[in-house]
């Protein structure tokens, strides 16, 4: 399973912060076992709801133990946890003042607001048992005097949905691995007391913090629903909140989501509140309380537009109106932004989505990771959590596909429910007018001249339609005032930063731990950016140019004028055959016109799988070759950067109409680890154009050149190959292209006919963007916002 599938699969995680042994500690530790706890036994009957009195006590011995932990913070933290569960809250309560001064002098993200829902239990618990009473004191002694910004920081930390943020499932998975240990190492004991006291915290949270939030919420802001009726008659649901500390006239921020998830929804709509905007959600049509059938993507953008100018109508608005939000929500924003609403004067679209282009195809081949997606956002009002966390049924469902090769169409009597949208999907093959009417297509997008922010990440699965709205509009609008921020960021860093609704860093994504530098908080820097367009503030520090992007590897951030500007050159590698067999193909300076490099694939062959196992990871061992070929590099004699989008130009034979492929592109360090670095995969048939197929004459020599939509900027050290994996799509997880030349989606196993097989012509080549120079004054500290 090549990247592309392991990388779509959302999931969010919390990071436990357990560090690492000292420096003064490894050659003894390299020579002995860790420090364990040799004494405790977890009793074998022990669960999540009896697990009270044993935590207790393994806390206590652990606060007997030095903390392996290297770095001050890490032990301040872990240090009033222990004395949290084993019931010393005033000890805790000084431990975290301690560590509270840390992080504002280290001025970590945050700060202000970060433990502050941690400080409100231990002072409910100073004086006895926790009860209401006590909790509401606490609360009241901590959250009335603060400020609406962190206070909002505060209160969302508390009020987490369960559903992502699943505490009590992640304390039993750790209580079961640690029931099988004979004896805990201190790190791993430390680990275990980290998830029940988040377990411990969050239990009571919910037991009772919600009418304390509904009365604070109550005190600072204005909160409204409402139905806006569109042209059409559709109504649409919509929540404004407004702070209360003010009668002016507000510039409001919109997020329009097909998300209605009412917890979520608040928390954004009251930190926009915060920060003295009218915060304001809309819903798709038939969402939360809109009486109509619900419908992703095909309305959303008139009814934005609608929602847009009925704000601007109303008696607390100054009449401007932004647009914020993430992957759907990003969507939306160049949704509405196609019907040209005259109170739109600014979009902040973070890892947008864009039908047709990333989603739920990308380069025209379907991808089976979005089959689900309908079902949980269309089926209730709400969200359907159960669709997205059956995650079992789902694979179920491709790998039954997949065996018993069915049409890709027959999906939804696979799973055995209807799927009305997705089928619907499968009706428009090619980028034709049902997905070109959703966002704007080619000279709209001269008519979207305001400015706009577009936020994503190197490991964004969705990257491919950030960058296609970012360089449409560059490419239309050149004047328009439009900034791309980029880095080693995955979906959900690339919406909200490396930090999470806890307020805790991210200091690893996808298994590789990112350069300090490349911190930040994508919520601050949100209003950061609307208050210099709305407000006169300053231009946020990290925008320095219109493309801002992190080199991973040399803790720096750079800044160029265009994605062109990130390389000084584009060095040409051509596809060689191996010299000899076992040994791996080439990238070579120069072609050999009469060389040929083979692939043969039997698209009906269901018996063997991808032995890869390390799918999801950004470093790795080893790499995914499967059905594919591997094409290595000389090693680099210098250190130099990869740094912007890659192109290819094939030249290829094929014995059948059609194929579906990828392009898999790695850094191999000098100690034999690959670094994944960018990827691109199309339907050999739309290389040329998504918009109309052009099948491949059998036999014939096709020339296929394209350009990646990914880019990537990292440090190559000397020594480094670059690793190439060209391979042909054949998973459980996509379309399987048979090359009849029917529509894929109705092709079947029986279709497979003769193994599929290609003959690369020794003229195929990749063009590699690299900077060599001197790069100009680069951010060597991250950037700084005010924490809102």
């Amino acid at each position: 399973m090549p990247p592309r599938f392991s990388i779509r699969i959302l999931t969010l995680t919390a990071l436990l912060c357990t560090g690492a042994a000292p420096a003064a500690a490894l050659a003894h530790r390299a020579l002995s076992p860790p420090p364990s706890i040799p004494t405790l036994r977890l009793p074998s009957d022990v669960t999540v709801q009896t697990a009270a009195p044993v935590m207790r006590t393994l806390a206590r011995a652990l606060l007997r133990q030095s903390d392996p932990a290297r770095d001050r913070e890490t032990r301040l933290d872990n240090r009033f946890r222990l004395l949290s569960v084993a019931g010393k809250p005033e000890q805790a309560r000084a431990t975290l003042a301690a560590l509270r001064q840390l992080r504002l002098r280290r001025h970590a993200m945050q700060a202000d607001a970060r433990d502050l829902p941690f400080v409100i239990l231990a002072l409910a618990r100073a004086h006895g048992p926790l009860s209401a009473p006590r909790f509401a004191d606490a609360f009241h002694q901590v959250v009335t005097p603060l400020d609406n910004r962190t206070a909002s920081l505060v209160v969302r930390a508390i009020d987490l949905n369960p559903v992502y943020y699943p505490f009590a499932e992640r304390f039993r998975q750790a209580l079961d691995t640690a029931r099988k240990s004979s004896r805990l190492s201190v790190t791993d004991a430390i680990a275990l007391v980290r998830a029940y006291q988040l377990y411990d915290a969050y239990l009571a949270f919910q037991q009772y913090a919600r009418p304390l939030i509904d009365a604070e919420d109550a005190r600072r802001y204005r909160i409204r629903k409402v139905q806006v009726k569109t042209h059409d008659g559709a109504s649409i649901s919509v929540l404004v909140v407004r702070p209360r500390n003010t009668h002016d006239k507000l510039p409001a921020l919109l997020n329009f989501t097909i998300y209605a998830d009412p917890r979520f929804s608040l928390s954004e709509a009251r930190r926009s509140a915060a920060n003295g905007y009218v915060g304001v959600e809309g819903y798709t049509r038939g969402k939360a309380h809109s009486p109509d059938r619900p419908v992703a993507y095909e309305h959303d953008g008139r009814d934005a537009d609608a929602v847009i100018d009925w704000i601007a109508r109303q008696p607390w608005s100054d009449g401007r109106v932004g647009m914020y939000g993430g992957s759907y929500e990003g969507f939306t924003q160049w949704a509405a932004a196609k019907h040209l609403p005259r109170a739109l004067k600014a979009l902040m679209p973070s890892v947008a989505a864009a039908p047709g282009i990333d989603v739920p195809m990308e380069g025209n081949v379907f991808q089976t990771f979005a089959y689900y997606w309908p079902l949980y956002t269309l089926t209730n009002k709400t969200v359907n959590n159960r669709m997205l966390t059956d995650q079992a049924r789902w694979r179920r469902m491709q790998w039954r596909w997949y065996a018993e090769g069915k049409p890709y169409r027959d999906l939804p009597r696979i799973d055995g429910t209807p799927n009305p949208t997705f089928e619907r999907w499968l009706d428009h093959p090619s980028y034709d007018g049902y997905w070109r009417s959703m966002i704007p297509y080619r000279k709209d997008f001269a008519k979207i001249d305001i400015p706009v922010l577009t936020t994503t990440g190197y490991y964004d699965g969705g990257q491919i339609s950030a960058l296609y709205y970012y360089r449409q509009q560059r490419r239309y609008a050149p004047n328009a005032e439009s900034y791309l921020l980029i880095g080693p960021y995955d979906h959900v860093a690339g919406q909200r930063g490396t930090i999470d609704m806890l307020g805790e860093p991210r200091d690893v994504i996808d298994g590789y731990r990112i350069d300090p530098v490349a911190h930040i908080d994508l919520g601050a820097l949100r209003y950061a950016w609307f208050d210099y367009v709305f407000k006169h503030g300053p231009k946020p520090a990290v925008l320095k140019s219109r493309v801002n992007f992190e080199v991973m590897g040399a803790n720096t951030w750079r800044h160029t004028e265009s994605i062109a500007a990130m390389h000084d050159e584009e060095r040409r590698f051509f596809l060689r055959p191996a010299r000899s067999p076992g040994s791996r193909h080439r990238l070579a300076a120069t072609p050999r016109h009469d060389a040929v490099t083979p692939l043969t694939v039997d698209l009906a062959e269901r018996d063997k799988q991808d032995p890869f196992t390390e799918f999801g990871r950004i470093v790795t061992r080893r790499i995914d070759r499967w059905n594919g070929l591997v094409f290595e590099s000389a090693p680099f004699r210098h250190d130099v950067q990869f740094s912007g989008l890659f192109e290819g130009h094939f030249d290829v034979t094929a014995n059948k109409r059609d194929f579906d492929f990828e392009v898999d592109l790695y850094e191999q360090r000098p100690d034999g680890r690959y670094v994944r670095l960018s990827y691109y995969m199309a339907r050999a048939s739309y290389v040329k154009d998504r918009t109309t197929r052009h099948l491949l004459t059998p036999g014939a020599r096709t020339r296929l050149d394209f350009t990646a939509g990914r880019l990537t900027s990292r440090q190559l050290r000397k020594g480094s190959r670059l690793i190439a994996v060209l391979s042909v799509i054949k998973t459980p997880f996509a379309q399987i292209n048979y090359g009849t030349g029917k529509d894929v989606s109705d092709e079947r196993l029986a279709d497979a006919g003769t193994p599929l097989k290609l003959l690369w012509h020794g003229d195929s080549a990749l063009d590699i963007p690299l900077w060599r120079g001197a790069p100009p004054p680069a951010s060597h500290l991250p950037p700084k916002h005010e924490t809102p």
